[in-house]
C-alpha cells in the first residue's frame, strides 16, 4: 500500500516522529519530487492511478505488512500535529478514497484476528470433544437402565 501525505508545514523533528511510529509496522515514509515519482511507476500498471495524486508537496508512505497498524500510526500523527493531510493511497493498484483508508484504520490488527480465529476454532474443537465424550457415556447410560430393567 501507498500512502500519499501532504507534509507542507512539516519540520525535520515531526517528520522524524512519522517515521519512528511507522517503524512499528515496517512501513517507510519517503519525501521525493513528483517528477522522480512518475519515472519510478511509469510503465507499471499497478501503480498507474497514483498519478493523479502527485501534486504539491509529498510524503510517500510505503506499507508492506501491517496496514491496519501503519493507517493508524498516520492518523493518529495527523491528530497530534494537525498539520499534515491524507491526500490519497493505492491498495493493491486501487486508488483509495479517505473514507476507505478510514476503514483500514478501524479493523482490528492482524494479531486481535488471529486471537478471535483461534478462539472460535478452540470452541469448536471443545465442542467436538464434548460430543466424541458424551456417546460412550450416552451408551453406558443406556446399557445401564437397560440391565436395572431386566433385573426388575
Amino acid at each position: 500500500m501507498a500512502v500519499v501525505l501532504d507534509y507542507k508545514g512539516l519540520t525535520i523533528k515531526e517528520m522524524s516522529d512519522l517515521r519512528s511510529r511507522l517503524q512499528t509496522t515496517n512501513g517507510i515514509c519517503k519525501v521525493t519530487k513528483n517528477s522522480l515519482m512518475r519515472k519510478a511507476i511509469d510503465g507499471d500498471s499497478n501503480w498507474n492511478d497514483l498519478e493523479s495524486l502527485l501534486t504539491g508537496t509529498n510524503a510517500f508512505v510505503l506499507i508492506k505488512e501491517d496496514v491496519g497498524g501503519a493507517v493508524k500510526a498516520i492518523q493518529s500523527f495527523q491528530k497530534d500535529t494537525k498539520k499534515s493531510e491524507t491526500k490519497g493511497a493505492l491498495f493493491e493498484g486501487r486508488l483509495l478514497r479517505d473514507s476507505e483508508i478510514k476503514e483500514i484504520a478501524s479493523l482490528p490488527s492482524k494479531e486481535v484476528l488471529m486471537a478471535k480465529i483461534a478462539g472460535a476454532l478452540n470452541g469448536v474443537a471443545t465442542k467436538i470433544a464434548i460430543s466424541i465424550n458424551e456417546v460412550p457415556s450416552g451408551l453406558a447410560r443406556s446399557l445401564k437402565q437397560h440391565s436395572e430393567k431386566s433385573e426388575s
